[in-house]
């Protein structure tokens, strides 16, 4: 238990870098308590820490003299940026003077980052994203979101295994129904990598395995984990946030297109403001990587303070609660049957 997790951000970060990151960090600091090391270009970082009030905020600077920008590609970040705001901050989580890294930038770069720099868990094969969704009752977490586009079964494996761990811990969910996403609810069903990986799953020790998922289910709030490849996964993630804007953007049509339905509306406003609030990602904060020595959290680029905030508590309740150690307990369980799936 850490009193005061230490988390680097990635301050320059995001379509609005350090305006809306370094807000968003000292609010976390502030109301969480936690210590922020806001890495990145330190009088950009002044000039927006001098408009705050930083009463009872705990941060250290850390110059970074490098950007990744969004045309960037990961290996060439990794191999000739190394004073970029995102290299420096995974340094400072591998070498101890960080519990937990946060970034809203490129988000390929801080995958990269993560694996090769801050390292993956023993018997961890891939890292992966754990995107959080509203549904018509509690979140539902969503992995892997895209830092791995070509899996075999054992992946999808270790990813239901990691996503039961989150749920547990960062959800409080006491026994994750976990389920694997296919083309329809049958065992049988789908692929030959869901197959396989349904196998594997239904023999997973101390996981609650509930079969297959078609897409229809994930919003209905009776999943707690949905396991599927980067690849599908990303796709599910995008439609649902683009879903999402589609569908304040017709409301407000309806409610606009005449007298009564504008009065409608107008009654309306405060359950609307709540609908609206509900499918927010900026809710949720980010993604987390899981399967890393230490936790990174990936969020979205058009991140807003909110959603920095949120992301930053995230990684401080993440490192609070030991939630690594407890991952790294729940592979190590089914290590025999992780060993057992390569090997077919």
């Amino acid at each position: 238990m850490s009193e005061r997790p230490v988390i680097a951000v990635d301050a320059m970060g995001g379509d609005f870098g350090p305006a809306v990151v370094v807000p968003g960090a000292v609010a976390a600091s502030r109301i969480h308590d936690l210590h922020i090391l806001l890495v990145g270009d330190t009088p950009k970082l002044e000039a927006e820490l001098a408009r705050l009030d930083l009463t009872g905020v705990h941060f250290d600077i850390v110059q970074a003299d490098d950007v990744v920008h969004m045309n960037e590609k990961p290996s060439d970040v990794l191999r000739r940026k190394k004073n970029a705001s995102i290299q420096v901050a995974c340094r400072h989580v591998r070498e101890g003077a960080a519990d937990a890294v946060v970034s809203a930038g490129h988000s390929g770069a801080t995958v990269a980052c993560g694996m090769f720099i801050m390292g993956r868990l023993a018997g961890v094969e891939r890292p992966a994203l754990a995107a959080l969704l509203p549904t018509e009752k509690e979140p539902v977490v969503i992995l892997d979101a895209g830092a791995n586009v070509d899996c075999r079964p054992y992946h999808l494996f270790q990813f239901g295994l990691m996503g039961d761990a989150f749920a547990r811990d960062l959800l409080g969910y006491a026994a994750p129904r976990v389920s694997l996403l296919s083309i329809g609810e049958e065992e049988g069903k789908g692929n030959s990598q869901v197959k396989e990986a349904y196998d594997l799953l239904k023999m997973a020790q101390n996981l609650n395995f509930v079969g297959n998922a078609e897409g229809r289910d994930i919003f209905a709030g009776d999943l707690d984990v949905v396991v599927c490849d980067g690849f599908v996964g990303n796709v599910v993630v995008k439609m649902s946030e683009g879903l999402a804007s589609s569908l304040i953007r017709m409301l407000k049509r309806v409610f606009t297109s005449g007298f009564l339905p504008a009065l409608g509306g107008i009654l309306a406003r405060g359950a609307f403001k709540r609908f609206a609030c509900t499918i927010d990602y900026a809710e949720y904060g980010g993604a987390p990587l899981l399967g890393l020595q230490s936790l990174g959290i990936v969020c979205h680029g058009r991140s807003n303070a909110l959603a920095i905030t949120n992301a930053v508590k995230m990684a401080g309740v993440f490192v609070r609660k030991g939630t690594n150690r407890r991952l790294a307990e729940t592979i190590s369980a089914n290590e025999e049957l992780t060993r057992f799936s390569r090997a077919i």
